[in-house]
């Protein structure tokens, strides 16, 4: 009996071990829960990955419905501006962005940075994460890490001064980025700031609350404010002017490439500076954000390096070194 054709549209939640675990203010994690899209056209097959993300009200269960919701405008020939207004931004219309385009590239026979005009990526060095903990046990992470260039210290809890100087003098020569997590307040804020001017710290990400971040219009500081929670898409990025200096534009929040690569030029145009992120996901999360780290002043694409295994046809990393995606993985 003939088997009939596989669905265009098809996608599942994925779940990932990580390396120990994985901890911010607002909690820690074993392990990353992820949503894969799969588009089909012919032959030809693209694939996207996105996390969902409490922190906006997403669940992987949420975002599979939302991606399988679209079943039908894919069988009539989904394509990605289409999409832009089917889908809000977010992790699901991510994962389905990301698949159509590497099934462009695909069709056509080329490569996802053809489709953007842009020439072939180069490597990057990309951030690594040290987990929120005691100040003892920050210290110990980054001495084991002591040999990558870039830090990310993930701060927002009490006696942070203690954890960012424990940090620097295990890491000396690092450059250091620290994230707070919306984790303090108007009244800590000052305090903070100078312990990381302190020690030297390069850029600092959402110190305050998103909505809550007025203060920082106010606020003298030597060092650079990143929006990360404040900022989703270009629609939000007016609401930055006097209080942040840089943009972290993540693909699970533009709610794909195509806009992020779009927030960049827009973000680029006000004066930001460009930092692209990322959650703990696979290495087919990280491929799109290749393309947006060729012109980021920040790089924060550690994401496979904190899991216990990547998945097949992964990332190259050499040390903090992250090198493009190869066809077989993406794009």
């Amino acid at each position: 009996m003939t088997q009939p054709p596989p669905s265009p549209l098809q996608a599942r939640i994925e779940r990932w071990p990580i390396a120990g675990s994985f901890t911010i203010s607002r909690g820690s994690k074993t392990e990353a829960v992820v949503v894969v899209a799969e588009v089909r056209s012919g032959e030809h097959a693209g694939r996207g990955e996105c996390v969902p993300y409490a922190r906006y009200g997403e669940t992987p269960e949420s975002t599979l419905a939302q991606i399988l919701s679209l079943q039908t405008h894919m069988a009539r020939g989904l394509n990605r501006a289409a999409l832009q207004a089917l889908l809000p931004a977010g992790a699901a219309r991510n994962a389905l962005d990301c698949a159509l385009l590497d099934l462009e590239a695909k069709q056509s026979g080329s490569r996802v940075w053809d489709i953007f005009d842009q020439t072939s990526p180069h490597p990057c060095t990309t951030a690594y994460t040290i987990s929120l903990g005691t100040p003892a046990a920050m210290a110990e992470a980054a001495g084991a890490a002591v040999h990558r260039p870039l830090l990310k210290i993930k701060l927002g809890s009490d006696d942070d001064t203690s954890r960012i100087a424990a940090v620097r003098r295990a890491a000396p020569n690092s450059q250091l980025i620290v994230d707070a997590n919306e984790g303090w307040r108007a009244n800590n804020l000052a305090w903070n700031l100078a312990a990381c001017t302190d020690a030297g710290v390069t850029l600092i990400e959402q110190p305050l609350p998103a909505g809550h971040d007025d203060a920082l219009a106010n606020v003298t500081r030597r060092i650079a404010i990143c929006a990360d929670e404040s900022v989703h898409d270009r629609a939000s990025l007016a609401a930055l002017r006097g209080r942040y200096d840089a943009v972290n534009i993540k693909l699970d929040k533009t709610g794909g490439l195509t806009e992020a690569m779009a927030m960049a030029d827009a973000a680029e145009a006000m004066g930001l500076q460009v930092m692209v992120g990322c959650m703990v996901a696979t290495s087919l999360a990280m491929a799109p954000a290749m393309l947006l780290a060729q012109r980021a002043r920040y790089v924060d694409l550690d994401g496979p390096l904190l899991l216990a295994a990547d998945r097949e046809n992964g990332l190259r990393y050499d040390g903090s070194t992250v090198y493009p995606p190869e066809a077989a993985l993406w794009g």
